[in-house]
């Protein structure tokens, strides 16, 4: 029989009540309202660990911009997909938007050859414009930097001219490629040395800090950076408790405690054990032993999706990497200890650890410190059979 879940774990989905998250909401909304009036303001970086709910502050801060008539487009950056015709588009659509009221048509040519130029010289995959090979020539440029540069100042001329500002959404940065970077930061620069209303709103991993800064000095001036963490017990609780409010139903002390001991405040954890508990129990009232019933249903669960997925995406080096950091047992670990796990040298393992950080799976802390972009992550590998027939072939060695 169907019952009704107020519990909504998923990759960016929005919980029926946000905990944790008013006084960043409240900033951000004090920087639209600045926006719309014409006054440039900072960018800004959200990072943290998978499941912390970035993404689901995104698309709330998104949500309020459009309510106050910001231009407004996300962008999710992968791998495998090309930023510069995303950015092209979101552009595009921009223009298209301003060009509906016939009194800004006159701003649209400049803009729109700024962005050809960008695509046809940038975009492998374009099938955007029907152009001539003549005008292809043109439009060709060979700096990326000074492209984008120019679709940001054209755009943010008719976005001041026409009175709509705009904020792009960008998550996953982490992904973007160096240039691609390296590109943005400059183009949002000069946009905003021109005091034109664009700004850029993005999330990633912690990684993304180190980055920006490798990129262009300047960005820790260009950006306002602020660190999405997991929440505190009293957050925790709302977040347990607010969505079941409405259905009459409340936990016992003893119960929440344990979710939050369990969860470790993570937002998507909570999410995830709430839905499972929620889903089980028949009474008004979540008892302590309805916790303890959901969780080995939780840890496999997470086990069979969360971690999985990410886990299968690395290679036999890769897991033997991750296997010597959980046997340091306590993280973050140095790299020369992991070295030491694998009974190797530091640098014949440096090629490993670069590309577990571009997949996402860990992260750099400090000097030569590692750590795991999952919560718990380390958990999962302990429970895996792969990772106790390594630690005895370890042992035996």
């Amino acid at each position: 029989m169907f019952k009704i879940n107020p519990y909504r774990p998923g990759a960016g989905l929005m919980p029926t009540y946000l905990a944790g998250r008013d006084e960043d909401i409240q900033n951000v909304e004090q920087m639209f309202d600045a926006l719309t009036m014409n006054i440039p303001t900072q960018s800004i970086i959200f990072s943290g660990l998978r499941g912390v709910g970035k993404t689901v502050l995104l698309n709330k801060l998104q949500k309020i911009a459009e309510d106050k008539d910001i231009f407004c487009k996300h962008i999710e950056v992968e791998e495998r997909n090309d930023f510069v015709s995303q950015i092209a588009s979101c552009s595009q659509a921009f223009l298209r938007k301003v060009s509906a009221k016939e009194k800004f048509k006159n701003l649209i040519q400049k803009p729109l050859d700024a962005i050809k130029a960008l695509v046809v010289s940038f975009d492998p995959n374009d099938n955007t414009f029907s152009l001539s090979l003549q005008e292809r020539e043109l439009y060709k440029s060979t700096n990326l930097t000074q492209s984008l540069s120019e679709v940001f100042t054209t755009i943010g001329e008719t976005a001041s001219k026409s009175e709509t500002p705009i904020c792009f959404f960008i998550d996953e940065i982490q992904y973007m490629k160096a240039k691609e970077l390296g590109a943005l930061i400059a183009a949002l620069h000069r946009t905003n040395q021109l005091g034109y209303p664009v700004m850029v709103i993005g999330a990633g991993l912690p990684k993304i800090y180190k980055m920006l800064s490798d990129e262009k000095s300047y960005s820790e001036r260009l950006f306002l950076y602020k660190e999405v963490d997991s929440l505190t017990e009293e957050q925790s609780r709302k977040a347990v408790e607010e969505p079941v409010k409405r259905f009459g139903v409340s936990y016992t002390e003893e119960a929440i405690c344990k979710i939050i001991n369990i969860t470790k405040g993570y937002p998507f954890f909570i999410q995830q054990l709430c839905q499972i508990i929620y889903q089980r129990v028949d009474g008004k009232i979540v008892q302590l032993s309805d916790v303890e019933k959901a969780i080995p249903v939780f840890f496999d669960t997470l086990d069979n999706g969360f971690f999985k997925v990410r886990y299968e995406r690395c290679a036999e080096s890769d897991k033997k990497f991750i296997f010597a950091m959980v046997r340091c047992g306590e993280l973050p670990c140095t790299i020369s200890n992991v070295a030491k796990n694998l009974h190797k040298s530091v640098n014949s393992i440096s090629t490993t650890r670069a590309l577990l950080i571009s997949k996402g799976i860990i992260y750099p802390i400090r000097y030569k410190e590692l750590d795991f972009t999952v919560p718990e992550f380390s958990g999962f590998i302990q429970r895996l059979d792969e990772y106790r027939q390594w630690c005895d072939e370890v042992r035996s060695e």
